[in-house]
């Protein structure tokens, strides 16, 4: 599955914006601050209905408009399929709206996974350094995207606790009794659909683990050992019953204290926590060996090779790194490659021995011409 084009409108710092891509590599050179990284950005949009670096659609507007649009056509084999074009878009005040050729999806999740993408990118390091919800986020949208049932789950269960929370908060506000059949027929519906979540994601990393522990083997040349650990604490528990356990705690903090949106999935080197214990060089080894494993399961479960998206690794990667990435582009372990930097030439030079049809773009203060 390639994505032959991409038309934006009012997205992020872009008024407008045409590409026709290459079904191999595509270059997006420019100064920090640019705009490449947004180019980056709006092929997440066109495959997971969501940017990958901000929280609110809202921020992908253009100042001082009212709405945004990302329009991209994938074709694949297109000897013997039609091509099919996607569109997100946004309007103040209204919903998100996901087009598969012009018709709306009933449920924007009908999209996940349809278009599998990997980025690579700088911030990827937060996944060690910051907190569990970081990590969470992570392998949940990678199993969302292997899985629609792992994601219908997913959304149940968050409908259920948003409403779980609400009610909790609205008896601390109102200070007085709360309605406890409500709060009990919540929980009943709750405790089973977390602890399906907890099983699926017990299982998704036992499959998982062995694929990350290969390729950080072949990145770092180490001999320390890295793991992965899911840490829960429903594992052999009744849900149900540490809910009922928490309820006056969870009353006095007006939110749910246990359960699977309060799990971590823990890095470790040599049965120690990377974050204190790994070099810079052997964190950045951990988080891509994490994201080629990620391209491998979905290339193999989804039966199509994700779009990749490098943001920045000529000038965040140690020259041993890159090599090592160039090695797998060489091999065709990758299909359509999208990459950001800021130098031609160094990019050039990293690329030089490769035989794909690459094609160069020159970003400047959001406009984009073909090199």
């Amino acid at each position: 599955m390639n994505l032959e084009n991409l038309h934006l409108l009012f997205f992020k710092n872009y008024e407008e914006a045409q590409l026709a891509f290459s079904p191999h590599i595509n270059c997006f050179i420019g100064d920090n601050g640019s705009g490449k990284t947004n180019l980056l950005d709006a092929i997440h949009y066109l495959s997971l209905t969501k940017s990958a670096f901000t929280q609110a659609d809202t921020q992908s507007i253009r100042q001082g408009e009212e709405f945004f649009v990302v329009r991209g056509r994938f074709a694949d084999r297109p000897d013997e399929a039609p091509a099919e074009t996607i569109q997100c878009s946004l309007r103040v005040g209204q919903k998100k709206s996901v087009t598969h050729d012009k018709q709306p999806y009933e449920r924007v999740s009908d999209h996940i996974g349809r278009y599998p993408v990997v980025l690579i990118s700088p911030y990827d390091t937060d996944l060690i350094r910051q907190g569990s919800e970081e990590r969470r986020k992570h392998f949940d949208s990678l199993m969302s995207q292997l899985d629609h049932a792992y994601l219908e789950l997913l959304i149940r269960y968050t409908q259920l606790l948003k409403q779980r929370n609400a009610l909790l908060k609205l008896a601390a506000d109102r200070q007085a009794g709360y309605d406890r059949d409500y709060l009990l027929t919540i929980d009943e519906q709750l405790a089973p659909l977390g602890e399906q979540l907890v099983q699926r994601r017990q299982e998704f990393l036992v499959g998982f683990e062995p694929l990350f522990q290969r390729h950080y083997a072949q990145l770092a040349d180490g001999q320390e050992q890295v793991t992965l650990t899911y840490k829960s604490e429903l594992p052999g528990a009744d849900f149900g019953k540490l809910l009922r356990l928490q309820e006056r705690r969870d009353l006095t903090l007006q939110r749910t204290t246990t359960g699977p949106h309060r799990d971590d999935f823990t890095f470790l080197m040599d049965d120690k926590p990377v974050k204190g214990y790994g070099s810079q060089g052997q964190q950045k080894s951990f988080v891509i060996a994490l994201k080629l494993a990620q391209f491998e399961l979905l290339a193999e479960r989804q039966h199509q090779k994700p779009l990749l998206l490098l943001d920045d690794i000529f000038d965040r990667l140690d020259e041993k790194r890159i090599t090592r990435l160039m090695q797998l582009v060489a091999n065709h372990t990758f299909g359509q490659i999208f990459l950001t930097d800021t130098h031609l030439e160094r990019t050039d030079r990293v690329l030089a021995e490769l035989s794909e049809d690459i094609r160069r773009f020159r970003v400047d203060a959001g406009t984009v011409t073909r090199l």
